[in-house]
């Protein structure tokens, strides 16, 4: 890898964007490399939860424009933009780390996640109009879903940088870290994720999102139980350990399966 850096421990993929002179801007290169680490995290059986995040004093700063101009127009991966986007197919959970700066594509991806955790310094913003361009992976609908229209429109008519504190305010950052740092609240965040059934958190974030698509919460419930991460979760070997485990008062011994 030469534009990311990749580190697995403990059931945690850690994924930090390498581009510190540029702002870790994506350029073709790292498009290519951000799906392949991605697609080695969603099929790994000992892997639960994967971190991204950016190295220096920005996340990410979006599209190396630069490099795009250079190179020409170039496809995306095949989970889109920072083989993330598009990644509908993954049940497991992505938290993104945000460090610095957030801005265009680094806002998208950050948004992609399932859980946004930042730094009192960070921020985040579509810039794209600015330059004559259009948040078009996925932000735009991202962040309408995520924060209130109106406020989500402010945010996009006027290319506005907002803070974390203001970030959490309205709804799209998890948390913002405190005296600790970003590293100990991503390290606390993921520790209690740990703690819990592979499958369990697998299940519920598939059921999460397939919920979303449907119009109320009735339709949701109905739907449920015919959806594949539950079957998954009912017929696995977690579901079995967890009522043992209690009723014999210890730790459960999760197998992810």
């Amino acid at each position: 890898m030469e534009t990311i850096l990749v580190e697995v421990s403990g059931g945690v993929r850690k994924v930090t964007l390498n581009r510190p002179e540029v702002l870790n801007s994506i350029n073709a290169r790292m498009h290519a490399e951000l799906e392949e680490t991605f697609n080695q995290y969603a099929a790994a059986g000992d892997e639960h939860l994967c971190v991204i995040t950016g190295a220096g004093r920005a996340f990410c700063a979006g599209t190396d424009l630069k490099a795009a101009v250079a190179e020409g127009r170039q496809p995306y991966p095949e989970h889109g933009y920072a083989g993330l986007i598009e990644r509908f197919d993954c049940p497991k959970p992505f938290v993104a780390a945000v460090n610095g700066l957030a801005l265009g594509g680094g806002f998208e991806l950050a948004l992609a996640c399932d859980v946004i955790i930042a730094a009192e310094g960070a921020s985040f913003g579509l810039p794209e109009p600015l330059v004559g361009a259009v948040a078009l992976g996925g932000g735009l609908h991202r962040l309408a879903r995520q924060v209130p229209l109106k406020q989500a429109m402010g945010m996009i008519l006027t290319s506005r940088r907002v803070s974390a504190a203001e970030g959490q305010q309205l709804g799209f950052v998890t948390e913002v870290a405190g005296e600790d740092g970003l590293e100990a609240a991503v390290a606390r965040f993921a520790a209690d994720v740990l703690k819990a059934s592979p499958v369990s958190i697998r299940a519920s974030k598939a059921l999460v999102q397939m919920g979303l698509g449907l119009a109320d919460v009735a339709a949701a419930m109905k739907a449920q139980r015919n959806d594949p991460a539950f079957v998954e979760w009912m017929e696995s070997a977690d579901a079995r350990e967890g009522p043992r485990a209690f009723a014999e008062k210890r730790a459960p011994k999760w197998q992810g399966r």
